[in-house]
């Protein structure tokens, strides 16, 4: 398997795509809509709400958390945790200028 060559991209690029790894499994989007949702931070059991094993979205956790997308505890069966702010507002100022430089032409292909 071939090496990624972060080091010829931005600081900019590296991060924006470790967040966006992070979220691109639907069992991630559907743990972070539970966090949003909740509006506060979750001291618990998830797998009811999601449908999923706890030790798969422990996993799940796990990615989010090491990206900076959540912060908290997560050990095994306790944990608390809930968004970022600091990093969640930075991927939402990252993503919102890197979908707002496009300017789509409807005469393209």
């Amino acid at each position: 398997m071939g090496l990624t060559k972060t080091e010829i991209f931005t600081n900019e690029q590296n991060h924006l795509a470790v967040l966006l790894k992070a979220m691109a499994h639907p069992a991630r989007i559907a743990i972070l809509q539970q966090i949003i949702n909740a509006n506060a931070c979750i001291c618990g059991d998830l797998s009811s709400e999601l449908g999923l094993a706890q030790p798969t979205i422990s996993q799940h956790l796990k990615e989010l958390k090491n990206a900076g997308l959540i912060k908290g505890t997560i050990d095994g069966a306790s944990v608390c945790y809930c968004i970022d702010p600091a990093n969640w507002s930075e991927l939402k100022e990252q993503l919102t200028l890197f979908l707002n430089s496009a300017e789509l032409n409807n005469n393209c292909c």
